[in-house]
């Protein structure tokens, strides 16, 4: 990863650790305790495999960007203890803030496995880049990518991560106009709050309309991509890599949600449809200019984000966001339920930027 493109991922990634780590950011109030008195706190009766797995994940990748940006820098100095303190550190001030949070709670050996996770990123990382990856990450991207590639690499990387919280619709993101409703008409008095509009009817979109939806929400990611990707060879590549990790992502987040037995129970055949018609598009955009690609993408997310923001939410889906907001998952889905809400929109200001740009034909 390119120096240029390694801050802002590891900024982002630091961000979404602090939003997991404080989610959900109410009920303040001083408890009465030091909020370093965990440390000395006694063993915890209850502790989960999912918790223990989770924290320890967790820092994994914090702590192999943190070890990269050291390999990256002039000051190449034992990067797997300045990437395990500096994530420590970060981990131990959001166990503290956690002390005025009456629903979470600070625990040492969260703040343990935390740095352990972090230690063992930042080795990890180390050890990929004495084997040569940094070097091969390097050419490759000097191969495959134009110049002004980072920020489109940046949404590439974060796509699946994005695709693991439910959406109503396989492959739809950015359905917030009702939250946003709701949120709005909580701050107005009752006199100016806004009426209800026709998104929060109750029923379905049309079977043409949903695959539409999954259609230009594979599509998307494809565009843009070929925004950056000039070679055909390597478009086609790119291609079936994002409808292949586009579909494991998705049904992780099945298996997450209701099981293993359900990892494919969104594959309905509108879902199929709506696939196979991206991937028709797709391959006939593939010869297409970067500045075309990357307006089509904009169209693309404008309509698609339209069409989802008209869905209501099914009874099934309000079931499976209760699970995640308040079953296991509530440290979890903050930071992937804003990346499914944020995407899109991110995405539009990408696109529009290579709108912008001159010079992007083959």
């Amino acid at each position: 990863m390119r120096k240029s493109a390694a801050w802002p991922v590891t900024w982002m990634y630091a961000a979404l650790v602090v939003y997991a780590s404080l989610y959900p950011f109410a009920n303040w109030r001083d408890q009465g305790i030091a909020p370093w008195s965990f440390l000395g706190a006694p063993l915890p009766r209850y502790w989960s495999a999912f918790d223990v797995t989770l924290n320890l994940l967790g820092y994994v990748p914090l702590g192999a960007l943190l070890a990269l940006l050291i390999l990256r820098s002039s000051h190449r100095g034992a990067p797997v203890l300045v990437a395990m303190l500096c994530a420590g550190a970060l981990s131990l001030l959001m166990e503290g803030i956690q002390s005025y949070l009456p629903q979470r709670v600070a625990s040492r050996e969260d703040w343990l496995l935390n740095t352990a996770g972090a230690a063992a990123g930042a080795m990890l990382a180390l050890q990929l880049a004495r084997a040569g990856w940094l070097a091969w990450w390097d050419a490759w991207q000097q191969r495959w990518l134009a110049p002004q590639s980072r920020g489109v690499l940046a949404l590439l990387l974060a796509w699946p991560a994005a695709l693991l919280f439910p959406a109503a619709i396989p492959f739809g993101m950015g359905q917030v106009w009702n939250r946003l409703f709701d949120f709005l008409v909580l701050l107005l008095p009752p006199a100016l709050a806004p009426v209800p509009a026709a998104v929060a009817v109750a029923g379905s979109l049309a079977p043409g309309t949903e695959l539409l939806c999954v259609a230009l929400g594979l599509l998307v990611p494809s565009l843009l991509g070929y925004c950056v990707v000039h070679s055909m060879r390597h478009r086609l590549t790119l291609l079936l890599m994002l409808l292949a990790v586009g579909f494991a992502a998705t049904g992780l987040s099945a298996a997450l949600s209701w099981g293993p037995t359900h990892t494919w129970a969104w594959l309905t055949p509108t879902t199929a449809a709506g696939a196979g018609l991206a991937l028709v598009l797709a391959l006939s955009l593939s010869r297409t200019s970067a500045r075309l690609c990357a307006s089509l993408a904009l169209l693309a997310l404008g309509l698609s984000v339209g069409l989802l923001n008209q869905a209501p939410d099914s009874a099934y889906f309000a079931q499976t966001l209760h699970a995640w907001e308040q079953g296991r998952f509530i440290r979890f889905h903050g930071f992937a339920q804003w990346l499914g809400w944020v995407w899109p929109y991110a995405a539009m200001g990408v696109a529009l930027v290579h709108v912008g740009q001159r010079g992007q034909g083959h």
